[in-house]
């Protein structure tokens, strides 16, 4: 009985924790890399957004907030595509080992904590360029922004936007 157990309990293991691992890898392949989830905590996009005219001129950013916003991006972004292509490697090494026709259990596991390891180097240097271009903000931008994020997010859910019949559709265009 025991080992009945055993013999479903690590099939089942591995799926629940290769899941989310083997979504990163399917995601590769799209045009858009999967993006840590700290972003969403900050209600920050990967990217310059900060340069977008019509976004600096609803939460009133400077020329030299954007300057410094544009330094940070700079400073941290070869960090970012290094961590974020050893993740990558590191999905890519797991893969064979749990499609082998024997399994070593013992190097999958290591290999698990290697992958998470990467991924949450990731999110950490991820979360460290966040906060620098947080720090950017006053206090009235930093509410003004939040409330951008809700605004989108409520009518996303609305319109129910970002889950079509095949997976995530894009945003729909800003209104004027």
């Amino acid at each position: 009985m025991a080992w009945n157990l055993r013999k479903l309990f690590l099939p089942a293991l591995l799926a629940a924790v290769m899941l989310p691992a083997f979504s990163a890898v399917a995601a590769q392949a799209a045009p858009h890399p999967p993006r840590p989830r700290m972003e969403k905590t900050f209600h920050m996009h990967f990217g310059r957004w900060w340069d977008n005219p019509r976004m600096a001129q609803k939460l009133g950013l400077s020329t030299e907030q954007q300057h410094k916003m544009d330094a940070i991006f700079r400073r941290y972004r070869p960090s970012l595509e290094q961590l974020h292509a050893n993740l990558h490697h590191q999905e890519s090494v797991l893969g064979p080992l749990i499609g082998a026709d024997h399994p070593d259990e013992d190097r999958i596991l290591a290999q698990i904590d290697v992958v998470a390891q990467a991924r949450a180097n990731l999110e950490k240097e991820f979360a460290r360029m966040l906060l620098g271009i947080r720090r950017q903000l006053t206090q009235e931008q930093w509410e003004k922004l939040k409330a951008m994020h809700a605004k989108h997010m409520a009518q996303m859910k609305q319109h129910d936007w970002h889950h079509g019949p095949h997976g995530p559709m894009p945003p729909p265009p800003p209104h004027p």
